[in-house]
């Protein structure tokens, strides 16, 4: 039974208690039992992000309050405003009455569940186990705190470091170096890592922490200047040390579903939209070129695997062994003035919308290379290979930040791996916004 109880997590507690009570103003106004519903929904939405609910470290009411209400009265303007375009003026005073007391009941109940889940840490009954990354000044102090303190719910045990000389040491078992950290994790189930202060560069931190073994451990870390605020919706603490939650790239799971129904959604609405003029597109093409308007040609995707990239053809090349090495400009003497306009309008990719459908690609992401140059890049530029954790894409944060043809290809790594670590939604939206800004001005090659 004991092992079962562990099991139980914070949002297993606190997301159904929200929910009820946001809930019952049915029970009084049946009436509005559908904005009742869409209040609920769209404040559960907001309160977890999108995601899983998870727990502070330190858990007080009081430092939740203002992001809890703020949410809360988000969701609630929000429907507000909907009744008010549809019913009189009296739906929505009714409406606004039923919050308020939701919002109380909501408070009332987070005290209720932060005390359960306060007891339960106290009592060992939610555990969690804890590696530290590091053993310096710092990791010894968190380690003498959490096991002063069980209200954190974190059984630290023990640390990885390279070097030789550890402060940690004197309160608990060095377990490794950093390159043992996989078989660290794996051994002892631990499913929170803490980055603290240690002997290892970053480059090689990036690498252990983002393997298979411990993509599914929460990651915590002492931010660098640990003195200075670090007050974000994402910070925490232990002790007086400052932790910062760091997210976990979401690109897996429900979350690839999600990305994968709206690319179907967005692309194939776009391809029917679009069609006329890719056909007035390859009509110019022909007529300038010759037969042969579509060009399919390998790219690296996702994982490493190829697949052939179609595209309006702006150029013919020499062979086929050139299409693939040779490193395309702009001013090209084989660019006509279709293939040029093609090129700066990035008209020539909307064959790539069916690359979309088909599932070869994705909307938003890290767009496709050679496989020539992806062997070449991975071993010039840190961390290029990285991109290729998630599907490759129409357009992406790098190409909308001007880092598109003959740029910058460390620079487009960076962006990329940026955008793979923050991917959300609303980021894929605001990315393909922007493209259509950068069709628009023609901001290409």
């Amino acid at each position: 039974m004991l092992p079962l109880v562990r099991r139980i997590r914070a949002w297993m507690l606190v997301l159904p208690v929200d929910a009820v009570i946001l809930l019952l103003p049915v029970l009084w106004s049946e009436h509005q039992w559908k904005a009742t519903v869409a209040m609920a929904a769209l404040s559960l939405a907001l309160l977890t992000g999108g995601g899983r609910y998870r727990a502070r470290l330190h858990l007080s009411v009081l430092d939740e309050l203002p992001t809890l209400l703020g949410r809360l009265l988000t969701a609630a303007a929000v429907v507000a405003l909907f009744i008010g375009t549809r019913y009189a003026a009296e739906s929505v005073t009714t409406f606004l009455g039923n919050v308020a007391v939701a919002i109380g009941l909501v408070v009332a109940g987070r005290v209720a569940t932060t005390a359960v889940i306060t007891w339960s840490r106290k009592r060992g009954l939610t555990r969690h186990r804890l590696v530290i990354i590091g053993g310096g000044p710092v990791a010894l102090e968190l380690v003498q705190t959490l096991d002063g303190d069980r209200r954190y719910g974190l059984c630290v045990e023990g640390f990885v470091d390279d070097g030789d000389l550890h402060d940690a040491a004197t309160a608990t078992p060095r377990l490794g170096t950093l390159a043992d950290l996989d078989a660290v994790v794996a051994r002892h189930e631990a499913d929170v890592l803490l980055i603290a202060d240690g002997a290892f560069s970053e480059r090689d931190l990036l690498d252990v922490v983002r393997t298979p073994a411990c993509m599914p451990a929460d990651l915590l870390v002492v931010p660098r200047l640990r003195y200075f605020n670090t007050a974000t919706a994402m910070s925490d603490h232990i002790g007086s040390i400052p932790i910062m939650r760091i997210r976990t790239p979401s690109l897996r799971g429900p979350y690839r579903v999600v990305k994968r129904v709206f690319d179907v959604v967005v692309a194939g609405l776009a391809l029917l939209l679009v069609s006329p003029i890719i056909a007035a597109c390859a009509l110019a093409v022909r007529i300038e070129g010759g037969p042969g308007v579509i060009f399919r040609q390998p790219r690296v995707g996702r994982d490493g695997r190829e697949f052939d990239c179609l595209k309006l053809r702006s150029m013919r090349p020499t062979d086929e062994h050139e299409a693939s090495t040779t490193w395309t400009v702009a001013n090209d003497d084989r660019v006509g003035p279709v293939g040029r306009f093609l090129r700066r309008s990035s008209l020539d990719e909307l064959p790539q919308l069916w690359n979309i459908v088909r599932g070869d690609m994705t909307l938003v992401g890290p767009r496709p290379e050679r496989p020539h140059f992806v062997s070449r890049f991975s071993q010039e530029f840190d961390r290029y290979a990285d991109r290729h954790r998630v599907q490759a894409g129409l357009t992406g944060l790098a190409q909308v930040s001007g880092l598109r043809g003959d740029t910058s290809i460390a620079d487009r790594a960076r962006y990329d791996n940026y955008y793979i670590e923050n991917w959300s939604l609303w980021l894929d939206v605001k990315i393909i916004l922007r493209t259509f800004s950068e069709v628009l001005f023609a901001r290409g090659r």
